[in-house]
């Protein structure tokens, strides 16, 4: 299954539960892209199958409960296990290691509660700035607020997106585009993700030959 096959999977079966369920696994402990579900669904919203305001709704509830669940769960467990399971390679699986840990508490330790906010805005990792607020027992009431308002920011984004991309790519076209550019979307993919080993590979290497 290509890259083309899967927007279209998620073009046919993006509802308001699949979201919901997807954004909590994207906000907890399954790093998926969050760009990949809800710009797909507003896509949707834009052609009038979905509602803008109850998808908005939908995915930052589940960016919540995802968060709420990583925040629980870095208090339950404490940092001395955190920080082992980020070494291993389950931590690994998961895109989690020591170093980005680090950098979530830096930003913790330097901004306190708004960090939570800011945390939500990033392009990548937003995930894991629930980890030192669970560590740093911030108040619940503080994180679920500033979670909610800085997932309702960067979703309302996707879904803005998700309508430029309709209005690019009406929909009546847009599977006989997929299937036209089917093959430069894998190769561009593989690329990313290529790229992406090697980055990680090279930084963990630099890494340890600077301790």
């Amino acid at each position: 299954m290509g890259v083309a096959s899967i927007i279209e999977w998620a073009l046919a079966h993006l509802g308001y539960w699949v979201v919901f369920f997807l954004m909590v696994m994207e906000n907890s402990v399954v790093p998926l892209p969050a760009e990949l579900i809800v710009t797909p669904a507003a896509y949707n919203a834009a052609n009038g199958k979905m509602s803008v305001v109850l998808l908005i709704v939908v995915s930052t509830l589940g960016s919540t409960v995802g968060a709420i669940i990583n925040y629980y769960l870095s208090l339950w467990i404490g940092r001395p296990a955190i920080y082992k399971f980020a070494g291993s390679r389950w931590g690994r699986l998961i895109f989690l290691n020591r170093e980005k840990l680090e950098k979530a508490e830096e930003l913790f330790r330097r901004n306190g509660k708004i960090s939570t906010f800011i945390g939500r805005l990033l392009p990548a990792g937003r995930q894991f700035i629930s980890i030192p607020a669970g560590l740093a027992r911030m108040n619940v009431g503080s994180f679920i607020f500033y979670t909610t308002f800085g997932s309702a920011i960067w979703n309302s984004f996707l879904v803005g997106l998700g309508y430029y991309l309709a209005y690019l790519l009406p929909e009546d076209q847009i599977v006989a585009e997929l299937e036209k550019y089917g093959m430069q979307l894998n190769v561009a993919f593989v690329v990313i993700v290529a790229a992406a080993l090697v980055w990680h590979f090279v930084r963990r290497r630099m890494h340890k030959k600077s301790k």
